[in-house]
Formats: C-alpha cells, structure tokens, sequence
C-alpha cells in the first residue's frame, strides 16, 4: 500500500480527519463535502456487516450501543479482506481489552462462537464417515487412534454458560442461562452450523483430539477433570453431527 492509499484508509475510516488533498469533482472542486457522504456510507456497511455477523452481540448491547462499539472497532481494524463474510474476526480480541465493556466479561466468549458458527458456516463439506468402521477395531486399537475432525467443526471454550447464553438470546422459548460453564462444540451435519454445550472434561478431551492425542490420552486428560469423564458420550455426539472425517490406527 502507497503513501497516498494509506492516508486516503486512514481519512476513510476516522470522522475527525480532513478529506486526502487532491480529491477534487467533475468541475474541478475540492470533493470535501462527497468525500464525507461517501466516508459515512463505508462505516455504515461495514458495521452492517458486522450486525449480520453478530446478531446475539447486537441483542445483548442493543442497537445504540452495538453500533457505538461497532464504530470504535472500524476505525482500528478496517477490512483486511474484500470479502466481508471475514469482516469482524479480530472483534472477540477486541473486546478482551474493551474497558467500557469489561463489566459483562462473557462478551467476547459470544463474540467468538458467533464467529466460529459464520466459519463453519463456510467451511467446506462434510464428508461421510462410516461409523461401523469405529466397531471393527478392538478397543486397544481405537483408544491409540488419532482422529481428524469434519473442517466445519469449531471449539469456542469458555468459563461462562456460553451456549444457554447464545440460545436464550436467539432461540425463542429457551431456557435461562445455567450456572455452570459451558463451552462451544460447532458442527455442521448438513446446512447450518449448530451449537452443543461441552463441560470441562468434555473440553478437555476435544482440546487435545484436535491437537493430534489419541483417545487414550485425551481420555487421561479429561479424567483428571472429571474422573466421572464418559468417552462414549462425546464419542456419540461427534458421530451423531458427522464431526468426525477419519481416524488412524497406530498399523496404518
């Protein structure tokens, strides 16, 4: 980026600063006044895009005081990208060290799940697993696979009841938020990216399957979590929502 496209961004995106010199109309007139309709309709699309992006955040916040941090967050980080479906991905950080907002401390968390639901949202297919296949190794050989995750797959983890808060701000009729941490598993069977709330132990043992582990030891690290962990339980939901696109045995 030239000298002069970095003044005309950084004009573009800051209200206070004087339109870039040389911008002149048809006649030949300074395009001062063009320049500040054509400045405001860029922060207006842009933060459009990111209520499309984050409709939970703008519910929380209301639509004054979304659009007042929506504001904010433009002038730091304008588009990186042309495509605006990646318009937003640095707003989760952002919001790790907004202080005006740091009182609702579970902003960020939701910030991020809303993220990862437009990237899985985008991510390619789904292939189809054959689960029997699971069934025709003995148990030692599975508990010492690796397994690779569907790319629609996500995991947002969080201290906070981050899927209750996500459904109770988006799902008519759902139940108020718990008291007990949840994180994000995202998965996507077929169209739509869906949320499952995972526990701590649950956490764990994804962390560390999507690290590369094999079942055995995220299993040793889920039970130091919680020795009451269930491996068939997780083990059933990545089946149910085709989370999982392969595993490998310790002879293959």
């Amino acid at each position: 980026m030239t000298g002069t496209q970095s003044l005309f961004r950084t004009a573009l995106l800051d209200p206070d600063a004087a339109a870039p010199k040389g911008l002149h109309d048809a006649q030949g007139n300074p395009a001062t006044k063009r320049f500040d309709v054509y400045r405001n309709n860029v922060t207006v699309a842009l933060i459009e895009a990111l209520r499309t992006a984050f409709p939970v955040l703008v519910k929380l916040l209301g639509d004054q005081n979304f659009d007042q941090l929506a504001r904010v967050f433009v002038r730091a980080h304008p588009p990186n990208s042309p495509l605006m479906m990646h318009y937003g991905e640095a707003l989760p950080s952002f919001l790790d060290d907004f202080a005006p907002l740091a009182h609702i401390g579970y902003l960020s968390d939701v910030a991020r799940l809303e993220l990862a639901l437009c990237q899985s949202y985008h991510a390619a297919d789904p292939s189809g697993f054959d689960a029997a296949r699971l069934g025709a190794v003995s148990p030692e050989a599975l508990m010492a696979s690796t397994f690779l995750l569907a790319a629609p797959v996500q995991l947002v983890p969080s201290r906070w009841p981050l899927v209750d808060i996500w459904r109770f701000n988006s799902v008519e009729g759902a139940d108020k938020p718990r008291a007990t941490p949840q994180s994000a598993l995202i998965t996507r069977a077929a169209f739509d990216p869906e949320p499952h709330a995972l526990d701590p132990a649950q956490t764990a043992w994804l962390t560390q399957v999507k690290a590369g582990a094999t079942l055995a030891q995220a299993q040793d690290t889920a039970c130091a979590s919680d020795p009451d962990f269930d491996l068939a339980t997780v083990l059933t939901l990545l089946i149910q929502h085709n989370a999982i696109a392969d595993f490998t045995t310790p002879k293959e």
